[in-house]
């Protein structure tokens, strides 16, 4: 079974802190989101940066020093264009270069055992050939062509078509550390990365005023409302008190005289009829004013100060087994309890009687009042259909504020209110405080 105190509603403090802290991660969410949006911009602007270089080096480079005997296999052109190479290309980032023939044979590589050696042209190599555009893809390392590129964990191949002078198409082919291409991608993020954490935290900043002014205002009109429902019942209580009274000074005090008068003129009387009809009204006239002072009861326990908070709770238990639940009233020890909080201790029983009354068809109902060291202890149980404690907040929002607003209230008396509930599994209200 859920046990729950009733409480009352968080301070400024909680929800503003509550409120900067789901800033805070939002903040914090978005930071992640934008680093990873602008990592992966900057990668593909590197990729695009990697291609426009590689395309470059192939008109530039390799492109003027290409000659037609190359593709014979002449020794003195492979070496001439592999110190071209090696004096203008080698080095971080670019770990390989190869030109490939339309065949699939390597006519040239600044690994000299490649060269001549004839591979299936994957589908990267065979789109450059048949669009003369420029492709990039992270490199295969499993295949046999790239066995002497194995020992480098990960590399990213760009290919860009070249002529010779004949017009005979070659493919230059280089590989570039895929570490040097993300980093120029790292490089953009750490270029926006301050500005857009400086600006997160800034827009952080600036909503925290804002949401304490919201929450101040928001928490003080709870608080006038609530302070108008306290009131509201206080009047209430004044009310009854007031009806309460000019009942029993007024129509009750008359009933009674006008019972005792029946009574008197039906023994007067020689007329039987008369008589029957004269005890007929006198019984009628006791029986309204017997409902009378239950009535009184329920609007205010005339005899709470006089015969004390154990005679009251019993008056109001009877006035509640007359709607068939079975009451039971049990006291354990003597319970010690100022007048303020039998007060207290009356409302909660009242409120919670009332709530079993309407809401929870409850055919068992048990007050129990004991004494606990230093400490009283009203404790209201039934068998009703109960309800999830955790649904408090919608019955707030719902105008359902009775109990809360005694929990307030005991709460400024030092006492504590708790409710333990499940659907199906009655409810118990338990009310602990100081005594006298």
């Amino acid at each position: 079974m859920r046990k729950v105190a009733m409480m009352r509603s968080p301070s400024v403090r909680r929800l503003l802190f509550q409120f900067a802290a789901a800033g805070l991660i939002t903040a914090l969410l978005v930071a992640v989101a934008a680093a990873y949006v602008f990592r992966r911009a900057g990668e593909r602007e590197s990729v695009r940066d990697a291609r426009r270089v590689t395309a470059l080096i192939a008109r530039t480079v390799i492109q003027p020093q290409l000659h037609d005997s190359i593709l014979r296999g002449d020794p003195r052109e492979i070496r001439a264009l592999d110190r071209v190479v090696r004096r203008n290309l080698m080095g971080d980032p670019v770990v390989r270069v190869k030109l490939w023939a339309s065949d699939g044979r390597i006519v040239y590589s600044d690994e000299p055992r490649l060269i001549g050696s004839r591979y299936t042209l994957d589908g990267a190599e065979r789109a450059a050939f048949a669009t003369g555009g420029i492709v990039a893809a992270v490199s295969d390392l499993s295949r046999p062509e790239n066995r002497f590129e194995r020992r480098e964990s990960k590399l990213f191949e760009v290919y860009a078509p070249v002529k010779t002078p004949a017009g005979k198409t070659l493919l230059f082919e280089g590989y570039l550390r895929f570490s040097s291409v993300t980093a120029s991608g790292r490089r953009i993020w750490f270029a926006f990365a301050p500005a857009l954490i400086i600006g997160l935290v800034l827009l952080w900043l600036a909503q925290v005023p804002l949401a304490l002014s919201m929450t101040r205002r928001l928490r003080s009109g709870q608080r006038e409302r609530e302070g108008l429902l306290l009131r509201a019942l206080e009047a209430s209580d004044t009310e009854r008190r007031r009806i309460a009274s000019d009942l029993h000074d007024g129509a009750v005090q008359h009933l009674a005289g006008t019972s005792f008068s029946l009574a008197g003129a039906a023994e007067r009387t020689t007329d039987e009829d008369a008589r029957t009809l004269l005890r007929a009204a006198a019984a009628s006239t006791r029986r309204a004013v017997r409902e009378l002072r239950s009535l009184l009861v329920e609007l205010y326990p005339p005899n709470l100060q006089g015969a004390g908070l154990e005679t009251a709770l019993s008056d109001l238990l009877a006035r509640a087994g007359s709607s068939g639940a079975i009451t039971t009233f049990k006291v354990d020890g003597q319970p010690v309890i100022s007048p303020e909080h039998e007060r207290l201790a009356f409302r909660t029983a009242q409120e919670a009687v009332r709530n079993v009354a309407v809401h929870a068809a409850a055919s068992r109902v048990e007050v129990t009042l004991k004494a606990e060291e230093d400490t009283y202890v009203l404790r209201v149980a039934d068998d009703g259909i109960g309800f999830d404690v955790d649904g408090r907040h919608a019955r707030r929002a719902n105008g359902h504020v009775g109990l809360d607003l005694l929990a307030d209230h005991a709460r400024d008396l030092g006492a504590t209110l708790t409710v333990e509930s499940e659907p199906g599994r009655g409810t118990t209200l338990t009310l602990r405080g100081p005594g006298e």
